[in-house]
């Protein structure tokens, strides 16, 4: 089932490669959709594809890369629009 997740990550997650650590999970479950930093210094990503693979990401974005420190997950469930092509790190 095609799913769509709207997310913020709060903590250090900004200097910390937690972008690119989202980027390449992401990429190898093939989910599409995008990561960004926030001015806030939470981190916001759009993710679409399979829901049970949304859902490996989203636990690992919640562990996120050694030198993170996630302290919040936010998690909105939205309805699959198939815009993205593929997964990336955006601004």
């Amino acid at each position: 089932m095609e799913s769509r997740a709207h997310v913020y990550v709060s903590g250090r997650v900004q200097g910390v490669c937690y972008r690119d650590f989202t980027e390449r999970w992401a990429s190898s479950l093939n989910l599409t959709g995008w990561v960004k930093n926030l001015h806030d210094g939470r981190v916001e990503a759009v993710i679409e594809g399979n829901k049970k693979k949304i859902e490996t990401l989203i636990d690992k974005m919640k562990e996120g890369p050694s030198w993170a420190s996630v302290e919040n997950t936010e998690l909105t469930w939205e309805e699959f629009t198939g815009e993205f092509n593929d997964f990336r790190i955006t601004w």
